[in-house]
């Protein structure tokens, strides 16, 4: 009985003592950047658009503002369907 405490211990030790892990949680490594979108944006006020596709999330397009800020953009709205395609046949 003796010897299975020490080793219960044994390995409790050596546990806590592990460095710790870089690899960041499930949880934020599977999360998607766009949780809601707009769909209604000028193009006007647009700076860049980035897009995005990962696995487990579907296609995003995300637009920088001239305002700096970043908004995630409905990828059906027809403008955006028309740069789509001709962004591909160039």
């Amino acid at each position: 009985m003796d010897m299975k405490l020490l080793a219960v211990f044994a390995v409790l030790a050596v546990a806590s003592y592990a460095p710790p892990s870089q690899a960041k949680p499930i949880s934020l490594v599977e999360r998607c950047y766009c949780r809601s979108t707009v769909n209604s944006l000028p193009r006007g006020i647009i700076r860049e658009l980035r897009f995005i596709q990962s696995p487990n999330c579907p296609f995003q397009v995300i637009a920088k503002l001239k305002t700096n800020k970043e908004v995630c953009v409905d990828p059906d709205m027809p403008w955006l369907q028309h740069y789509l395609k001709n962004a591909i046949r160039r």
